[in-house]
């Protein structure tokens, strides 16, 4: 089969298809509109692929960019209409971007940004770089981002806040400057339970002073200790029942001391 579609140059990515398109919307449906299709497509992937490579080192490989750029180039083909006068390229380029950007918008956050604060974010981050050229010795201000991005301090802020969203650290990975071989996870607070029990223990704290020793040696060994009451027993010579007993009265006494002095 002939071929349809002429280029200026081989390695050329903005080819000479003006007629092609034009041939191609006169075309009723069928093999041979197919096929003109097909060249076409297949005579701007340069162009596509160039436009993917600005989207590299961004959490996404570079065949999957060429992928969402060819679909976005199979897009503009399809819908380009030559009788509104305007060049295909112009019309392909913001389609082909228009659809890297969704793919990262939809598939590549690892939290969900709304589109409004992925866009100030953009924005912050242009901003910081064009700002890091020109300021040496200091990073750039909320303020100097702001102005250079065109946004108010509270939108910068949440732009840079969400240069954070992007992707996340898995638990298993080592915290920057962090010793080697601890995980993320292991450095990562959790809920302190023990900060449950601070007001009763700073309650029952004076009135275990003042009990006698061998009352406060029992408390301590059972809930301080963790020791058993059998055990307990042995060490002090007597019956775990009679153990048992000293530690029940002790607890009702404590309580009812500290809920009279609540009240």
């Amino acid at each position: 089969m002939p071929t349809h579609v002429n280029t200026l140059r081989p390695h050329d990515d903005a080819p000479n298809t003006e007629a092609a398109f034009v041939r191609l919307a006169d075309t009723p449906s069928g093999p041979e509109r197919d096929a003109l299709r097909q060249e076409l497509i297949r005579a701007w992937l340069p162009m596509s692929e160039r436009l993917a490579s600005r989207f590299k080192n961004r959490g996404e490989t570079f065949e999957d960019l060429c992928q969402v750029a060819a679909l976005g180039l199979v897009k503009a083909v399809d819908r380009y209409d030559p009788q509104r006068g305007s060049a295909f390229v112009s019309f392909a380029v913001p389609t082909i971007t228009g659809e890297v950007k969704r793919h990262f918008r939809d598939h590549m956050w690892t939290l969900h940004v709304p589109r409004r604060v992925q866009d100030q974010r953009n924005r912050v981050r242009t901003a910081q770089r064009e700002l890091l050229q020109t300021i040496s010795g200091r990073t750039p201000t909320e303020g100097e981002i702001a102005r250079r991005a065109g946004l108010t301090v509270a939108e910068t802020k949440s732009g840079m806040e969400a240069l954070g969203c992007y992707s996340t650290l898995s638990l298993d990975a080592q915290p920057s400057g962090g010793d080697h071989g601890v995980a993320l996870a292991e450095v990562i607070g959790a809920p302190d339970h023990a900060l449950d029990v601070v007001i009763d223990r700073e309650a029952v704290r004076p009135r275990l002073r003042k009990l006698p020793e061998r009352e406060r040696r029992i408390l301590y060994m059972r809930f301080f200790r963790d020791m058993t009451q059998s055990s307990i027993a042995k060490d002090l010579g007597i019956s775990q029942m009679h153990v048992s007993r000293l530690i029940s009265n002790l607890c009702d006494r404590l309580r009812r001391e500290i809920i009279q002095d609540a009240v």
